[in-house]
């Protein structure tokens, strides 16, 4: 049974150690695989039985053609749709091959196989890896074709195989040759070019005892299927290069050629690291680079070190005085939103005298804690990407703070209810424990509602977060517009509301249904409202604008600047500028005189 070969082996099976589980394991799989049939490598390994099977082509595999070279399989896997599911099935499939069949690979062989990956790297389908429930995919794909092209045959001491998103290159090397190169030209997308070129200095091909091969291949598009499950904020800016090269030659050079072409953002030579699966730049240095082509000098191991790039930032823009504006913003912000909530506390009993104006600063208190809270999360939601890359904490810092900061605008569309019922329903009285309890639902139960949603629909098909941060992803599926939609509904409510107020104001049926103190608290309410509705639309536009212009520095710095200052805002027009507030706090200091 060709299955056992690649069945995980439990240390607690009959109460085994892990060393002889994994010398048991070993044994089986070798007198498995030494009668292995193709055939059990071509099983669907996702949903049920027979699901993805006929993309398989099972049918064909007994003819002996097939088992030489596996071409019976690709018709179907060509004419089978590049879904999420579907390429975590090629992906085993392409692993299996790897490990089980990567015995005399011929040119036949690579072509098969070379085709079944190029399907799954198309340009087209980068995004559907997003949704790839394996976060590790891309890496297992690279791994995978890095060994199977690693056994490649040169037949006349040469090979060349080319598909549109994947092409393998060898030759035959021995000391006395010079240096040898391997140029590479493929298309990115559907309009543009990349180009890449490896080169084996002459003086590393000296430290060569015997006749060898050398192998590399070039990928496109591969660099930018892993960003799309990785939560670094740095992007894949050239192909990727990966090598198969005799122990004893160490170091290469490589010309990566630009992607983005653009002058303000830092090039870093990298290499993937197989092991740790991630890019490090401790594996090359960089030697030159200018607007279009970057090169590097990289390290070669057969074991951590096959394949390198160059990454760029082109949608994360770090400039110094973006993190210092950030920085210090927040620090002001939280110092003004505690500050808010000590004069709250300590003029509480002046101010709350009747419903309204109880109401306004119980609204009040909330928003200011709900932006409080979100303040403080944002920052240990940086400390989380930065330090850790942990994908689960980094998911639950996302969750509660898309919740505060829904809060934060939904406690402002209480703020704007309460005013409606204050000059609409002067002959309606609320009590002051119904008002706490719909303030509470719509403050914090409609936000946690959508909170949950978002994450319930989005988490399973790895659609969350955002490339480079703990925050709601925009590109893939758009789980961003869960806060988006919300937030701008209750500004477009909120503005209504003020224009309301204004018109409203001017009969004079108003004040005699009104009492005047409670005229004047509606007064008051509105220019709160009027005044940081206007900031909080305005900052979010900024931040919806580094969205559609990511590139924009004026467009981060206005946003940072208007976000960072938020809590600023609340303390000056909810609570200094308010005249019964600084009246309170004039009388509680003379009091305490």
């Amino acid at each position: 049974n060709g299955a056992i070969c690649i069945q995980p082996c439990s240390p607690s099976f009959h109460g085994e150690t892990s060393f002889v589980c994994e010398e048991r394991k070993w044994q089986m799989f070798t007198d498995a695989c030494a009668n292995l049939d193709v055939q059990s490598l071509f099983q669907p390994v996702h949903g049920k039985p027979g699901d993805t099977g006929k993309y398989f082509g099972s049918d064909d595999l007994g003819n002996s053609n097939c088992q030489a070279d596996f071409s019976c399989i690709i018709p179907d896997i060509l004419s089978s749709p590049a879904i999420p599911g579907n390429i975590a099935d090629i992906v085993e499939l392409l692993k299996k091959i790897s490990l089980l069949l990567s015995v005399n690979v011929d040119r036949g062989k690579m072509q098969s196989y070379s085709r079944i990956a190029n399907h799954i790297l198309n340009s087209s389908v980068i995004s559907n890896w997003a949704f790839v429930k394996d976060r590790n995919a891309s890496s297992i794909l690279l791994d995978s074709v890095n060994l199977f092209a690693g056994k490649l045959l040169l037949k006349n001491g040469s090979e060349s195989i080319q598909e549109h998103f994947i092409s393998t290159k060898g030759y035959s090397v021995h000391k006395n040759s010079s240096g040898k190169s391997f140029d590479f030209s493929m298309k990115f997308n559907n309009t543009a070019n990349i180009t890449g070129q490896v080169v084996i200095p002459e003086e590393e091909l000296f430290k060569l005892p015997k006749t060898s091969k050398a192998i590399s291949i070039a990928f496109p598009t591969l660099g930018a299927i892993i960003e799309t499950s990785r939560l670094d904020p740095v992007s894949v800016n050239g192909m990727v290069l990966s090598v198969s090269l005799p122990e004893e030659l160490l170091h290469i050079l490589l010309t990566f050629e630009k992607v983005n072409k653009l002058e303000n953002v830092k090039a870093v030579c990298v290499g993937w690291h197989s092991t740790e699966r991630r890019w490090d730049n401790r594996a090359c240095k960089m030697k030159s680079n200018n607007i279009s082509n970057v090169v590097c000098i990289c390290k070669h191991h057969h074991r951590t070190f096959k394949s390198f790039s160059i990454l760029m930032s082109p949608t994360m823009l770090r400039n110094a005085m973006l993190d210092y504006i950030t920085r210090v913003g927040l620090g002001l912000s939280i110092f003004s939103l505690v500050l808010c909530l000590i004069i709250e506390t300590v003029v509480w009993h002046h101010v709350t005298k009747t419903e309204i104006t109880y109401m306004r600063h119980f609204c009040l208190v909330n928003i200011a804690t709900s932006l409080l809270v979100a303040d403080v999360l944002f920052i240990l939601a940086a400390i989380v990407h930065n330090a850790a890359l942990n994908y689960e904490l980094c998911v639950a810092a996302t969750f509660f703070l898309h919740f505060f900061y829904l809060a934060l605008f939904f406690w402002m569309f209480t703020l704007g209810l309460l005013i409606l019922y204050g000059l609409l329903f002067i002959f309606f009285k609320i009590t002051k424990s119904a008002f706490i309890t719909a303030a509470f639902f719509i403050g914090y139960g409609c936000p946690l509602v959508i909170s949950i949603l978002t994450v319930a629909i989005t988490v399973p098909k790895n659609g969350y977060l955002r490339t480079g941060g703990c925050w709601l992803n925009w590109y893939e599926t758009k789980a961003l517009l869960a806060f988006v939609v919300p937030a701008l509904s209750i500004i477009v409510v909120n503005v209504v509301v003020v224009v309301v107020v204004v018109v409203k104001t001017g009969r004079s049926s108003v004040g005699e249904g009104c009492k005047s103190q409670d005229l004047s608290s509606m007064i008051r309410i509105s220019k709160n409202v009027a005044l940081l509705t206007p900031l909080l639309g305005l900052t979010w536009g900024f931040g919806l604008a580094t969205i559609v212009d990511s590139r924009s520095l004026a467009f981060h710095v206005t946003f940072a600047l208007l976000n960072a200052f938020q809590g600023f805002f609340i303390l000056l027009f909810g609570t200094l500028l308010d005249r019964k507030t600084r009246e309170a706090l004039r009388m509680n200091c003379l009091s305490s005189r």
